[in-house]
């Protein structure tokens, strides 16, 4: 990475922030892509303000973009943006969305930003370095056990039915038959900042786009975590889209047999 790389990743977010505020809880128009998700005049702002700024300082890198696509796949360095992690919640109202924000060198995550503009929440993660929550340093928290620990998913909708199999399994592994059982649902990308600030033990998931989990590997891993698929091993640019993030990494193998 450059020393300039976290000033750059810094006035992206600020730029979709201040692209997203002005449209949270008032008027915006909305439509449906070709996959069926939803995108709103919100999400092609921001990631238009952040192309724009990697364009003019460091036009020489790549950018893969959830709205606007691809420009220099070739280049080692890569910037990979999110808008809006969450659309749903976005048109919803509900704070817990994310822009993600992540540099990639030849095909690997070193830096990433989960921003919640709304709350004003800034996680910063960089390969070699702790992970920071709006400057100050954050850790996840032990987890001895899976049983009794609290996980996290978007949706079970998202997974498909073997997929859900596994994902209930686990499901089963951390809360038994309790009615109140330390399951949690919604949240996108939000989850993993409370992952690495320590007040979730486990998120997984399935079916994400590289543009969904790169920002997410360095801010776990800089936390003390891990993330990997649901195989076990390291994500990159050429992941299948399942992902398992961990605030106690010891528990990986464990998580990895109760899912099958």
């Amino acid at each position: 990475m450059k020393p300039s790389d976290l000033e750059l990743a810094n006035a992206l977010a600020d730029a979709a922030g201040n692209a997203i505020r002005p449209l949270f809880r008032g008027e915006w128009s909305a439509e449906r892509k070709a996959d069926r998700s939803p995108v709103t005049e919100a999400d092609r702002a921001a990631e238009a303000a952040m192309r724009a700024i990697i364009e003019e300082r460091h036009p020489d890198d790549g950018i893969i973009g959830e709205e606007y696509g691809t420009r220099n796949e070739g280049a080692g360095r890569q910037w990979v943006l999110d808008p809006i992690d969450g659309t749903v919640s976005f048109m919803a109202g509900r704070p817990i969305f994310g822009t993600l924000i992540a540099l990639m060198q030849d095909g690997w995550p070193v830096l990433g930003v989960i921003d919640q503009p709304v709350a004003g929440e800034r996680w910063i993660g960089r390969i070699g370095e702790g992970t920071t929550l709006n400057g100050l340093p954050v850790r996840t928290r032990p987890c001895r056990e899976l049983p009794g620990a609290s996980l996290a998913t978007s949706s079970p909708h998202y997974f498909s039915s073997d997929q859900a199999d596994g994902y209930m399994a686990l499901a089963q592994t951390v809360g038994g038959n309790a009615v109140q059982a330390p399951i949690i649902y919604g949240g996108d990308c939000y989850n993993y900042g409370l992952l690495a600030s320590g007040h979730i033990d486990l998120v997984c998931e399935a079916g994400l786009e590289i543009h969904d989990y790169a920002a997410l590997v360095p801010v776990v891993e800089g936390a003390g975590g891990m993330m990997s698929d649901w195989q076990g091993n390291p994500l990159d640019a050429d992941s299948d889209g399942t992902v398992i993030a961990l605030g106690e990494p010891a528990r990986l193998e464990e998580v990895l047999e109760a899912m099958g």
